[in-house]
């Protein structure tokens, strides 16, 4: 049955690597299969047998994948029209989770039960911002948002769009994010006079769950104002990950730790594991409750209450939901008295993982929990002997640390190298002290439990800070290719093997593993060939990122924008992407201006990776400016040559900076890229006057065949004699979804269409990859690179 399971979860992740999902009507094709594999298990002859076992694994296969196709289609279908998205629609629903505030807003789930406009669809289930009452931006203001709680009933007016994200290589898929958590649409509360809260809590067990947790963070942060890892005891207690600062997840990535500060498995085992222990004691000192009934059965069913209750109090993620599965198997198999193996548990754990929720697959937490559960079990079967429990501890400790470098690799292209020493500090005391002493200050009379739990926690986050500083902690690489990573998996299988098995010699020459790992670091991405340009348009919304290599460098022009001070462009996609394609530095960086749409991820970048120089139009005294190591002005004149490639500069000119009060978009650096196969024009934000001066002075230059749209297809650019002049073959505009400024106006791509010009547009296609090679240029978007089913395709 194991390897039957094994199947059908392996249908359900070939599903999810759909570019469209399936005919339903095909799975009716499984019944006369499994038919068939049932009378070929009852026949006597082996080959048969051995036939219908394999035809039975297929249909396993077959059923987990139209398993997850049924699952995702439903969901699916639960969708925004194209027609509704931007218009103000009046909604009575409740607020279904924990509230998220920030420092001007405050976004939560919201349970749509009525629409109140008329004709108007909305998906059951959408994710909404309330910001204060300046507008639907983030700014300072003056009213904030109203006291928002888990479980209210709440008549709103809303505007909303369906969910879409960026798409780009080696980054954070939103819409796949959205998918798995059911979320159909996101928007803003508009301001109405009639927004009113109806009902302050609607009384079902989830609501009443969430609102808990709320109570309980509430609370958390009265008794402890001020201190630094709150966010972190909130974490541990109910799941609140976006409690914690962002400097201090850094740390806890770079030394490995960083499963710790979630509810994770361990800490929903170990609260089980104390429940049991004390029901169990104190059940056998009553005859007359263990003649009604067993200890051990009463203890079972405690524990894994107590592992259930605390799983929903942290959210019910992948890991906990993981674990509660398991200790369900190992409760169900002591309570009917049958000897259950780990391997079986395991399996049976996933088997309700993926049959609840097949899309839970999709996250990294899914693969990472099995994993660990998975090296742990390998390392612990078949092996004699009795070991100290020491050695056995860093033998699990070493285990786990292997067992996840390859996934660890193809997720996140790093994994911490003092990960072992850190959680062999850690696990004990942030499981057996700190975790205990935040659960008992759930309790509103314990809630002085919260300073020894934040004292000890505070010990502990010193040696780990120390660890982090540790110039060499966190080994960083490129992407490696899918196959490399399977023959890793199989190779630390085999490492991880035993010597010995009961009286029988183990498994030889298990170092042999070490041979299938070495494709994870040696085989390296390809880059460009001499006199070769590789280009990326990364896809980061209202904004531009581009990232420009040739043999043996690499170039960032403009930094993407930044969208909060825990988040921005740099830290979400440019810095994956860098990692994820093995640049390891930046020879050059360059800042076109100010506006935060060309420089909010610049910070994010310089702290990340090395830039060997920074060239910008941007005031010396510039935050930008003053965290490069070396940086100047671009002025037009300016040239380098990299590998047979030219870079010229031909704005701004000197006198422009001395203007009374420039306008940040007239001194945008405006760089062409010269090959022997092509040209690209990258001109930023310049409007109708940058153009005209252009054209005067450097017109013949002008001409490219690719071009970045000029200020992302506003009407104020792209003047009908700079585009002639240009005469390009593809013009790309770098623009966000359902943008607030209407770019890329629609005269201005008609323009380009007239001119002949093929046009990709970020929002629709994702980033754009262009390779200058072979006398001509290719292009491909990653929207096509990478199709999936959930992926949104803007109507335009």
């Amino acid at each position: 049955m194991q390897v039957r399971i094994l199947a059908f979860a392996l249908g359900v992740v070939w599903l999810q690597q759909q570019a469209s999902l399936p005919e339903i009507s095909w799975a009716w094709a499984l019944l006369p299969g499994a038919a068939s594999a049932f009378l070929l298990c009852r026949s006597h002859e082996p080959f048969f047998i051995a036939a219908g076992k394999v035809l039975l694994a297929a249909i396993f296969l077959s059923a987990g994948f139209f398993w997850a196709a049924v699952f995702a289609q439903s969901r699916l279908a639960d969708v925004l029209p194209h027609e509704w998205e931007g218009r103000d629609i009046q909604l009575i629903g409740v607020v279904a989770e924990l509230p998220q505030v920030n420092e001007n807003s405050v976004r939560f789930a919201f349970e749509v039960e009525r629409v109140l406009t008329e004709e108007a669809i909305v998906p059951a289930r959408i994710s909404l911002a309330w910001y204060g009452e300046r507008g639907k931006q983030v700014t300072i203001s003056e009213t904030a948002p109203p006291q928002v709680n888990a479980g209210e009933r709440w008549r709103i007016t809303a505007r909303l769009r369906r969910m879409h994200g960026s798409v780009n290589p080696h980054g954070f898929d939103f819409e796949q994010w959205a998918l798995e958590r059911n979320l159909r649409a996101t928007g803003y509360v508009r301001k109405d006079d009639e927004n009113m809260r109806l009902e302050e809590m609607v009384d079902r067990p989830a609501y009443r769950v969430e609102r808990l947790r709320q109570d309980i963070r509430q609370r958390f942060i009265q008794v402890l104002p001020d201190h630094a890892y709150t966010g972190v005891l909130v974490a541990l207690a109910v799941g609140d990950q976006r409690a914690i600062p962002r400097e201090q997840w850094q740390v806890f990535t770079r030394t490995g730790v960083n499963h710790l500060m979630s509810i994770s498995g361990l800490h929903v085992t170990m609260v089980s594991g104390l429940i049991f222990a004390l029901v169990y004691w104190l059940w056998r000192r009553s005859d007359h409750l263990t003649l009604w009934l067993p200890a051990r059965k009463a203890a079972v069913v405690a524990g894994l209450a107590a592992a259930l209750g605390y799983a929903l109090l942290a959210g019910f993620a992948v890991p906990a939901q993981r674990t509660v599965y398991m200790l369900g198997v190992v409760a169900i198999a002591l309570w009917l008295g049958r000897f259950t193996s780990a391997t079986a548990v395991l399996a049976w754990a996933l088997l309700a993982v993926i049959l609840l929720d097949p899309l839970a697959v999709l996250s990294a937490g899914f693969w990472l929990s099995f994993g660990a559960i998975a090296v742990i079990m390998l390392i612990s079967a078949g092996r004699i002997g009795r070991i100290h429990w020491l050695s056995g501890w860093a033998r699990v400790q070493w285990a786990i640390t292997l067992g996840l470098i390859p996934l660890l690799l193809a997720m996140f292209q790093q994994i911490s190298l003092v990960s072992p020493i850190a959680n062999a500090i850690a696990i004990p005391l942030v499981s057996l002290v700190v975790v205990p002493l935040t659960l008992l200050a759930t309790f509103p009379p314990l809630d002085f439990m919260l300073l020894p739990a934040h004292w000890v926690l505070s010990g502990c986050m010193e040696a780990m800070r120390w660890m982090s500083d540790v110039p060499q902690a966190v080994w960083s690489q490129h992407a490696p290719p899918t196959w490399a990573v399977a023959a890793g998996v199989a190779g630390i299988f085999w490492m991880l093997l035993p010597g010995r098995l009961g009286l029988t010699t183990g498994f030889p020459a298990r170092w042999l593993g070490m041979i299938a790992l070495l494709p994870l670091f040696l085989v390296l991405p390809p880059k460009p060939a001499s006199g070769e340009l590789w280009l990326t348009v990364l896809d980061v919304g209202q904004g531009l990122a581009v990232v420009a290599r040739t043999e043996n460098h690499a170039l960032l022009y403009d930094t993407g924008p930044g969208f909060s001070a825990e988040a921005d462009s740099g830290s979400r996609t440019i810095v994956p992407f860098l990692r994820g394609e093995g640049i390891k530095q930046l020879d050059g960086m360059i800042v076109t201006h100010a506006d935060t749409d060309h420089s909010g991820g610049a910070l994010s970048v310089l702290e990340a990776v090395p830039v060997e120089w920074l060239v910008s139009s941007l005031r010396d005294d510039h935050p930008i400016q003053r965290a490069a190591s070396s940086g100047y002005r671009c002025r037009a004149g300016q040239s380098w040559q990299w590998d047979g490639v030219r870079f010229d500069m031909l704005h701004p000119l000197e006198h422009n900076y001395s203007e009374p009060k420039p306008k940040t978009n007239a001194l945008s650096c405006v760089l062409k890229i010269t090959t022997a196969h092509g040209s690209v024009l990258l001109p930023a934000d310049i409007e109708k006057k940058i153009e005209y001066q252009l054209l005067a002075r450097d017109g013949d230059a002008l001409s490219s065949t690719v071009l970045i749209a000029p200020h992302h297809g506003s009407k104020t650019s792209s003047t009908e004699g700079f585009i002639r002049q240009v005469n390009p073959r593809l013009v790309i505009f770098t623009v966000g979804y359902r943008n607030r400024f209407g770019h890329p106006r629609d005269e201005v791509m008609e323009r380009y269409r007239s001119l002949g010009s093929r046009l990709l547009r970020s929002d629709a296609d994702g980033a754009i990859l262009l390779r200058f090679a072979d006398n001509d240029f290719a292009v491909e978007t990653s929207r096509m690179l990478r199709r999936r089913y959930w992926q949104d395709i803007p109507q335009y």
